[in-house]
């Protein structure tokens, strides 16, 4: 059908283009996740803020992504990648500057609510097109680019809140806006990335996929309407549910580990460095490098050549052993705490912080792309409210050391399901991993990759 124009096409400036400006909003999802994480000491402050209502604040973004998830995971299949590609960072722009300029906290708790659908959006539409427009034998080390700006945007927050808390009580307003200025420039030049082939030929609009094919490859293919009968319901129906099983269940094991980790690590590490706001920043700070790290030598020797499937029950294993052994612990040091927070997140990124992406951008067919990653996106982020939400609560009764055992069990849960559920995905087209799709109706045990 001369999508494989695309598979074996060689790499270019568009590549190169789409790929960064994709990984720029990823880039963006982990600033503005994070960032409140540096800002809640200010705004627990500023506003007296009870624990209760501090769990609520920092959910607020996190129910948002659950909403911009399945809504626009499903608009992206259904209207097109482009569209909404631009449209959900037009939202980072708008709500990211409301949130720097609210007069109080239930302001401020509406516009990270709303920031929070954009931020939902981008991991249903980016990790979609990077998908299909990158070649075969790249596309998860190109797809885990997203994941590696992700933790960048996260390191970030902590330095950019770092520089900015010199500046007094209102800090956290420079700290919330820095990302609307960032997503301005990224919306500028998203808008040049075109429609994506594979979604236009699915559609039946041809000479259009036709164009952009040729407008990549140089080459004028004949192309032929790619019949993708799926229905979003299908996603749980016999073809798929095993895959949607999988991805939203290790994505929401991840999530309840990485967000309760991540988002209150400041202020954990804070206490443990007897009340040193620069040794808690700077803690935490250290679990986005190793993020980075991580990822950066999954995409290099793991994803692509060792597979998908050993780096997930690897990074698993190793990331629940790591906690295991903190949480024995019972009240952990400062540098314990340092240590094997930072030994557990990145055994964590060598699979499952990084894999999410991949596998939803693997096993989903292209016109339920974006709506299954949706969902599994929806999943993880259920666990990230989760842990948001009820380890503060845990601290509050055990203790730091014995609150650990949260993110423990969800590590296990993560590592039984990938030691039973996880599919070995590399080195497959994505029109062959949605023909075994239908295939595995007749050979469940073999059909399904």
């Amino acid at each position: 059908m001369g999508m494989e124009l695309i598979e074996d096409a060689r790499f270019s400036a568009f590549h190169r283009k789409l790929n960064i400006l994709s990984a720029s909003g990823t880039f963006l999802d982990g600033y503005d996740l994070a960032v409140m994480g540096v800002a809640l000491p200010f705004l627990v402050k500023q506003f007296s803020l009870g624990a209760a209502m501090v769990g609520i604040l920092a959910s607020s973004v996190f129910i948002g992504n659950m909403l911009g998830m399945m809504v626009f995971g499903y608009l992206t299949d259904r209207i097109g990648r482009r569209v909404m590609y631009i449209i959900d960072l037009a939202t980072f722009v708008v709500f990211a500057a409301l949130t720097a300029v609210s007069t109080n906290i239930w302001e401020l708790m509406i516009f990270r609510f709303l920031l929070g659908i954009g931020i939902g959006a981008d991991y249903a539409i980016s990790p979609t097109l990077v998908a299909e427009f990158n070649p075969t034998k790249k596309r998860g080390g190109r797809v885990a680019w997203l994941s590696l700006t992700f933790f960048i945007g996260v390191s970030a927050s902590y330095f950019i809140g770092l520089l900015a808390s010199p500046l007094g009580p209102e800090a956290w307003r420079y700290m919330l806006g820095f990302g609307a200025l960032l997503a301005a420039v990224v919306l500028y030049f998203r808008r040049q990335i075109p429609e994506s082939p594979r979604w236009l030929a699915s559609q039946g609009k041809l000479k259009e996929a036709q164009a952009v094919v040729h407008d990549l490859t140089g080459v004028s293919a004949q192309l032929t309407r790619v019949e993708s009968s799926w229905k979003w319901g299908e996603l749980f129906g016999k073809d798929l549910i095993r895959r949607t099983l999988f991805v939203c269940l290790f994505w929401f094991a991840w999530d309840v580990l990485y967000y309760g980790v991540t988002l209150y690590s400041p202020s954990i590490l804070k206490v443990a460095s007897q009340g040193s706001f620069v040794d808690g920043v700077l803690g935490a700070s250290s679990i986005g490098l190793v993020s980075i790290l991580g990822t950066i030598i999954g995409m290099a020797f793991l994803f692509d050549r060792w597979g998908r499937r050993p780096s997930l029950i690897l990074g698993f294993a190793g990331l629940t052993a790591a906690l295991t052994a903190l949480a024995v612990m019972g009240h952990p040091s400062f540098f314990a705490l340092v240590f094997f927070l930072n030994a557990g997140v990145f055994v964590g990124n060598l699979g499952p912080g990084v894999l999410p992406f991949i596998y939803a951008s693997d096993l989903f067919p292209t016109n339920l792309r974006a709506a299954g990653t949706g969902v599994g996106a929806t999943a993880g982020r259920v666990g990230g409210i989760l842990g948001i939400l009820v380890f503060p609560s845990l601290i509050a009764a055990w203790g730091i050391g014995h609150a650990i055992y949260l993110f423990v069990g969800a590590g296990l849960l993560g590592l039984v399901v990938s030691l039973i559920m996880a599919p070995e995905t590399k080195g497959q087209s994505l029109e062959d991993l949605e023909e075994s799709a239908r295939a595995a109706e007749k050979n469940p045990i073999t059909a399904v990759p």
